[in-house]
Formats: C-alpha cells, structure tokens, sequence
C-alpha cells in the first residue's frame, strides 16, 4: 500500500468519499484503487486517509473517464467537522453526499483528532461541536486561534448551549457562526454554497499554494 508520511507540496488531495464521488465509484473501489496504487494516498496524524488530486486525474485519463474533478473551475470546499455523537456524524455525511455541492469533508469524533489532522487537512471551513468529552470545542477554538496559519479558516460553532450559557465560556474566536441545536442544514447548505461562489470569484487573488 503507498501511504506517504507527508504530501507531495505541489499536489492536492481529498478524502475518501470525495473521491469516489470524483470518479462515480464506491468507497470500496476507492480504497482497492489505493491498495492496487493506482491512486496514491497517504494518513493524517489521526490516521484518515488523503488521496492524491493528480492521481486522481491520472487514473481518469487512463480510463478514459469524464474529468468531473474539473467541474465548478477546478474548486471545491474542505470541511472539517468535529462531532462526538455519531449519529449526528452519520447525518452530516448523509447530507453531503446527497448535495450538489463539491465538498470534501474530514469528520471527526474528537478535537484531538482535529488538532492533529489540521495542519495537513487545512479546511477550508471548520464546523465543530462546542461541548464534547475530553478537550471540548471552547479550547480546540482557544487554541487554533493562537495560530495565525489559521486565521483564514472560517468557524462554524454548533451547540445546544443557550445564549447565556455560551457567555459562561471563554469567548469564542472573532467571526464565529454559532449554530444552535437541532442542525438547520438548508442554511448550512447555503452557507457551504456561498462559501464555494467566493473562493471561485476571488481565485485569482488567492496564494498559489491555497488553490484547490
């Protein structure tokens, strides 16, 4: 199996389930591609799978596949969300798997995980639960915060935490969305959309080494 420690710094890459969309197959399919290194992939500190974009490319033209990659200007968003109740995980899957919208999405049950895979994932749009066993979303904030290299990710907090009670906590990063409880996935959904129509309008004034 080809699992790289680190990617390529010229390349791309995307999880699993993106693609598979990428490519009209299965996860299973994908994860044959990889362990056949038709697809090059490597693990996250976490221990989640990354895919190569330009293998992805390769393989479609050497099947002769139509380059869906290429949809939508080459643009698609990478989300990370944080969510330690899997049902709640397996709904926020559901839902972008049956969106027409290209996301990449990383989902986590811990902010440990996030913290080690941030760095190397680099979401373009972080959603987290904000109370959770263990280091909760207030610190996992607190902490990214501190670093510049993520000042550009935009925040989305979802909680079940009254207004007074979310003033109980340390203050939550400067442009946080706060989200209540239960999800409102048709303005999360617009939100991801309008969140994709500006990085493609503003592609030419992002750093090469952030174009997706």
């Amino acid at each position: 199996m080809s699992h790289k420690a680190i990617p390529d710094a010229a390349d791309e890459y995307c999880g699993t389930s993106y693609a598979a969309k990428l490519l009209n197959l299965s996860v299973g399919s994908i994860q044959s591609l990889v362990e056949k290194n038709e697809l090059r992939a490597w693990k996250t500190q976490g221990g989640h799978r990354r895919i190569s974009i330009q293998s992805i490319h390769q393989y479609q033209n050497r099947a002769s596949l139509t380059p869906k990659v290429q949809s939508h200007n080459g643009k698609y968003l990478k989300i990370m969300v944080v969510e330690d109740d899997a049902n709640t995980r397996a709904m926020y899957q559901a839902h972008f798997d049956a969106w027409e919208v290209p996301i990449d999405a990383t989902i986590l049950e811990s902010a440990i995980e996030a913290l080690l895979d941030l760095p190397l994932v680099k979401p373009h749009v972080l959603i987290t639960d904000l109370r959770m066993p263990g280091i909760d979303g207030f610190e996992m904030l607190r902490q990214l915060s501190a670093h510049p290299q993520f000042a550009h990710v935009e925040v989305i907090a979802v909680t079940g935490l009254t207004e007074e009670e979310i003033k109980q906590y340390p203050d939550l990063p400067e442009g946080t969305h706060v989200l209540h409880k239960p999800v409102d996935m048709g303005w999360l959904r617009g939100y991801l959309q309008a969140m994709l129509s500006m990085r493609v309008s503003h592609k030419r004034h992002v750093q090469p080494e952030d174009v997706v």
